[in-house]
C-alpha cells in the first residue's frame, strides 16, 4: 500500500474504489462533488448519511467504519473534485487535534488496500477534508489534504456552497446590491487551500498544478517534477515541494568534473532530490524549456542555463570546439548525453535556429546546441588603432556553427549574475564561460 503524506498526490487506480475512514471518535463522514469553481452545483452534490447516493459516489456506514465508494467513470464531466470529509458529531472531543488522526484507506473492488493516509489535524479543526479525488486532464488523481474548518460541518458545507438555512430570509432581510457591488465574481479556491474558502483569480485553472510524472513545465518560468525516484537539479533551485522528498548536495557531480570546473569556471552545482512527491523548480524567474534527448546526439549547454535533468542522463565539462574567446559559450561548456529529459533556462524567450546552412551567434547569447555541430570562433573586428582607442562594432567575436542540428539563442547578451565571469557554477543566477568577465560580462 502506498502511504501518502499531507499534500502528496498519486494517480488514482482505475476502476471503482472504496474509501474507508476509521476513527476512535464518533464522526460524520461526507463526500462533496465540486465543480471547477470549487463549489457544489446544488445540495444534491453533498453525499452523507441522510443523502447516501450521488453521481458516481455512494456512502455506507458499517461496523468497521465509514465507506465511500467512488466510481470515477460515472462522475459527471463538470465535476472536477470529489472531497472526502469527516466532522465531529459533538458527542466526543471538540477538535480533531484532541480526537487523534483519522485512518483513511483507498481499496479496489477486491478489498486490496492501495493508498493510505493518516489525516491528523493541524489545529482546532472540527471538520476535516481528509483526501480528494481530482481531475487532471483525462486522469484522476488522489491528494492527501488533512486540512479543515473550526466550525464543523456547518463551516464545511458553507465553504463549498451549500446553504444550511432551513428557511429563506424574509424579503425585508434580503441583502441589497448597489451598482458599485456588481463586480465580476472571482473564482473559488480549491478544497486543499486551507481553513476557509477564499476567492481570487489566483485560483483559476491556469494557476493550478500541472499533471504528469517526470519533468513538466509549470507556466513559463517554473517546472514541476512528479517525482518517484531521484532527479538531479540545480542547487538552490527548489521553490516548493509536496510529499516526502530528500535533498542532498552533490557539488559538481564528481572529482573529475570538480577539477575541470575549477580550471574552466564552468559546471553545474547539483543537488540530488529523491523520494515521492511534487517538486517545483525555478531560477531567477528565467524562462524554462524542456528538451528530450534520445541518445543519438548530445546537448552542449552553458552550465548557468541548466535547471534540472533526469538521472538517466550523464554530463561532462568539455572544451568548445574552435573556441578562442569567452562569453556565454566560453572555453568550456557542459555536454549532456544519453536518453532522458533536461530542463534549461533562458533570459527571455529564445529562438531555435535550424542549422542547415552556416549559422552564426553571439557567444554571449548562444545558450545550447547540438553536440554534433562543428564550431569555431570568427573574429569580426580587425585589431588596429581604432580598436585601441575604443572604436568597435560591439560584435568582435561570433560563434560559427556548421553541420546538421539546432542552436538555442536567447534575446540577451547579459545574463543575470553581474559582470564577473566564471559563474556557471552559481546557484540562483549565473553567467557562463571562463573569460566572461574579461569580455565585459
Amino acid at each position: 500500500m502506498k502511504s501518502l503524506a499531507r499534500g502528496e498526490n498519486c494517480p488514482a487506480p482505475t476502476g471503482p474504489l472504496t474509501v474507508t475512514l476509521a476513527n476512535s471518535t464518533s464522526v460524520d463522514v461526507s463526500a462533496l462533488l465540486l465543480g471547477p469553481d470549487g463549489r457544489v452545483r446544488s445540495d444534491a452534490d453533498l453525499v452523507f448519511y441522510n443523502q447516501p447516493a450521488g453521481a458516481g459516489v455512494e456512502y455506507q456506514r458499517t461496523s468497521s467504519g465509514h465507506l465511500v465508494r467512488v466510481d470515477t467513470s460515472a462522475i459527471p464531466s463538470d465535476i472536477e473534485t470529489v472531497a472526502i470529509a469527516a466532522s465531529l458529531d459533538g458527542s466526543g472531543p471538540a477538535t480533531f487535534a484532541a480526537a487523534g488522526p483519522k485512518s483513511v484507506t483507498v481499496s479496489d473492488t477486491s478489498g486490496t488496500a492501495l493508498v493510505g493516509f493518516a489525516a491528523d489535524a493541524l489545529g482546532d479543526e472540527s471538520a476535516l477534508v481528509c483526501l480528494e479525488f481530482y481531475r487532471r486532464a483525462e486522469q484522476w488523481k488522489i491528494r492527501a489534504v488533512g486540512q479543515g474548518y473550526a466550525d464543523g460541518l456547518a463551516g464545511l458545507a458553507t465553504a463549498f456552497g451549500i446553504s444550511i438555512e432551513d428557511d429563506e430570509p424574509p424579503p425585508s432581510e434580503a441583502p441589497t446590491t448597489t451598482p458599485s457591488q456588481n463586480i465580476e465574481s472571482p473564482v473559488n479556491s480549491p478544497v486543499h487551500q486551507g481553513v476557509l474558502a477564499m476567492r481570487s483569480e489566483l485560483f483559476a485553472p491556469v494557476h493550478a498544478e500541472v499533471p504528469g510524472s517526470g519533468i513538466q513545465k509549470q507556466g513559463s518560468k517554473m517546472c514541476r517534477v512528479g517525482l518517484s525516484g531521484e532527479l538531479m537539479a540545480r542547487a538552490g533551485s527548489m521553490v516548493a515541494y509536496q510529499g516526502n522528498l530528500k535533498f542532498e548536495a552533490q557539488g559538481s557531480g564528481g572529482l573529475g568534473r570538480a577539477l575541470k570546473q575549477a580550471l574552466s569556471g564552468e559546471g553545474v552545482p547539483l543537488m540530488k532530490v529523491s523520494g515521492q512527491g511534487d517538486l517545483f523548480l525555478a531560477n531567477a524567474a528565467q524562462d524554462v524549456h524542456l528538451i528530450d534527448l534520445d541518445g543519438t546526439d548530445g546537448l552542449t549547454i552553458n552550465g548557468a542555463n541548466v535547471l534540472a535533468f533526469e538521472s538517466s542522463l550523464s554530463y561532462d565539462v568539455k572544451r568548445v570546439q574552435g573556441a578562442a574567446a569567452g562569453g556565454n559559450a566560453g572555453f568550456f561548456n557542459c555536454v549532456f548525453t544519453g536518453r532522458g529529459r533536461i530542463a534549461i533556462t533562458t533570459d527571455g524567450v529564445p529562438v531555435v535556429l535550424n542549422v542547415d546552412q552556416p549559422t552564426f551567434a553571439d557567444p554571449q547569447a548562444a545558450v545550447a546546441w547540438s553536440s554534433s555541430l562543428q564550431t569555431r570562433v570568427k573574429k569580426n573586428d580587425s585589431f588596429g588603432l581604432g580598436t585601441l582607442i575604443g572604436r568597435s562594432t560591439g560584435e568582435r567575436f561570433t560563434l560559427e556553427f556548421a553541420g546538421q542540428g539546432f542552436v538555442v539563442v536567447q534575446p540577451s547578451e547579459q545574463p543575470p549574475g553581474g559582470l564577473i565571469g566564471g559563474a556557471g557554477s552559481g546557484e540562483q543566477a549565473g553567467v557562463g564561460g571562463a573569460l566572461g568577465g574579461l569580455l565585459g560580462r
